[in-house]
């Protein structure tokens, strides 16, 4: 008898191959994979403006890179002692406005230039639930710990999710011809917002979703809430909050994409770096010892080996780390 159905997406007919550069914006799940993209020596540039939830922030976001926008003072407010954006993460406040606007433009310049020449933008929609600033009138991409009757919330419908993205794909494509969209849903689920809402909120995003995929050719789609919802389907791959997927959860999706959307070539080189990353992370238990000095020679030829075979791939990290 089975007790588990596994699901394995369709793999992509267009791969990413190491030679591409990704840009990443969305939920915190987005990062999960960022991490695991650089670590594996993919070009990524992710969560310009930090984390962001709801598909009209991230669409505001992806338009601000196209055209480039730089922040003035008149887009920061002041609260909590800290200078904020309401369209950026706490990550870029500071108690010094200057360095506020900084810290916020210097990040709009590098994703502008990266948008620019990007093979592929991973797109992750985490809530179709936006925070409205009542006085503003303009949807809120970050509350900052502001008292919540300050903002009107309310659930975005399918109409609404499309009317924000479809512009913003159109923009895209002009901006960038050769880029590609991935788009997935996080399985972070937003219980707060209870839990007949979060599967109304999930719902709109993927019906809004798959119409985009349907539309655009160069739009993708990636399971990645499904693989954790009905495959996995279980609390044991949860964090004690029961709402982020866990390490193992977390790492199953990776291997999955990994398959689908990642060139053959690509994955072997995966393995190799795998293999330096994991004598990078050794422990030595005697660091002047003729065996480690052995450890650390062997290890550098083969990371000069790398390097050699893959000039496009930065290895001077592990090439310092590994010389005597």
């Amino acid at each position: 008898m089975d007790f588990h159905l596994e699901f394995s997406p369709k793999a992509f007919e267009t791969k990413i191959i190491h030679q591409h550069k990704l840009l990443l914006i969305g939920s915190c799940f987005t990062e999960n994979i960022g991490t695991k993209l650089r670590q594996h020596k993919f070009s990524v540039l992710e969560n310009p403006n930090g984390i962001l939830f709801n598909p009209v922030s991230i669409a505001k976001a992806l338009t601000s890179y196209v055209e480039d926008k730089r922040f003035s003072e008149a887009d920061l407010f002041y609260q909590n002692e800290v200078w904020n954006s309401w369209q950026h993460h706490s990550r870029f406040s500071h108690t010094q406005k200057e360095e506020a606007l900084q810290l916020i433009n210097n990040s709009q310049k590098e994703a502008h230039d990266f948008l620019k020449e990007a093979d592929w933008c991973l797109i992750t929609l985490g809530s179709a639930f936006v925070y409205e600033i009542i006085e503003q009138k303009e949807v809120a991409a970050n509350c900052h710990k502001i008292p919540l009757d300050k903002f009107n919330k309310k659930l975005l419908t399918v109409e609404d999710v499309l009317s924000a993205l479809d512009n913003v794909m159109h923009r895209l494509f002009i901006f960038n011809p050769k880029m590609k969209i991935i788009f997935t849903i996080s399985p972070v689920r937003h219980l707060r917002d209870g839990f007949i809402e979060n599967n109304r909120s999930k719902a709109v995003l993927i019906q809004a979703v798959h119409h985009l995929v349907n539309k655009f050719a160069k739009l993708f789609y990636f399971p990645a809430y499904e693989l954790v919802i009905d495959d996995l389907r279980d609390y044991r791959f949860y964090a004690e909050d029961m709402v982020h997927p866990n390490y193992a959860a977390t790492n199953y999706v990776w291997e999955k994409f990994v398959n689908a959307c990642i060139d053959e070539p690509s994955q072997q080189l995966m393995k190799e770096i795998n293999i330096i990353n994991a004598a990078k992370n050794h422990k030595a238990f005697n660091p002047l010892s003729e065996q480690h000095k052995k450890f650390l020679k062997t290890n550098l030829e083969k990371v000069k080996k790398l390097k050699k075979e893959y000039p496009y791939i930065n290895f001077k990290e592990e090439e310092l780390f590994f010389q005597e």
